[in-house]
């Protein structure tokens, strides 16, 4: 998790002065999805969304308007899962920054577009989104597109959730609400599937360490 100081500041936020004016008519539409975690006994949603205020290729955004649109929704916490590297080519440099600026709180876990977290990392995202569930604080996980590493993420929350969840029903069920590019890579499709299996034997592990440290 990562907690930015307030006094860093953007232009990215206040000023276009760096880039080209676009119409609102020609700007990319910005939509958060929201999974409902009904389906596996949990009453909260996860919101899903593209990177706010991108613009590379054919992609418009603007930043102002998307961070105001996760705030009509009453987004409080918002998970990001591209690197800083991204950020910059997507010109969006400072987008961790406006988010504390606008009074999101950042959590800034960062792993390789088309990849997959190492599996602590993955736990440690997911313990931050069920503890969010739990406190009722809606919250965003995003990364490029919010397809492939956000489809994984939150497919491995289903998982987590619930014991009945398949690894096929979950991708299934992501791709429903983002579309047939949820879960996009060869290495995330396996990551799933391996992924209860690999859970399990982590939890065995971090119990067996706690027991090792009791009896020191």
């Amino acid at each position: 998790m990562v907690y930015l100081p307030v006094e860093m500041r953007t232009s990215e936020f206040d000023s276009s002065s760096d880039e080209e004016e676009v119409g609102e008519d020609q700007l990319t539409p910005f939509q958060i999805s929201w999974l409902p975690l009904s389906i596996v006994d949990c009453s909260q949603f996860l919101g899903i969304c593209p990177l706010p205020g991108c613009k590379f290729k054919d992609v418009r955004r603007n930043l102002q308007r998307d961070v105001g649109e996760l705030q009509k929704n009453g987004v409080q916490d918002v998970f990001v899962f591209c690197t800083r590297g991204e950020l910059h080519k997507y010109r969006v440099p400072g987008l961790l920054e406006t988010y504390q600026q606008q009074g999101l709180m950042v959590h800034h876990l960062p792993f390789p577009d088309g990849g997959t977290p190492e599996l602590d990392q993955c736990c440690q995202i997911l313990e931050g989104l069920q503890a969010n569930l739990c406190n009722n604080r809606t919250t965003v996980i995003h990364c490029y597109g919010g397809l492939g590493r956000s489809g994984l993420i939150a497919a491995c929350l289903l998982l987590q959730l619930s014991v009945s969840m398949t690894p096929n029903k979950a991708i299934e069920v992501l791709r429903e609400h983002r579309g047939g590019g949820a879960i996009q890579t060869v290495k995330q499709y396996n990551f799933l599937h391996e992924f209860r299996e690999k859970y399990g034997a982590y939890l065995e592990t971090k119990v067996v360490s706690a027991e090792r440290s009791v009896s020191r």
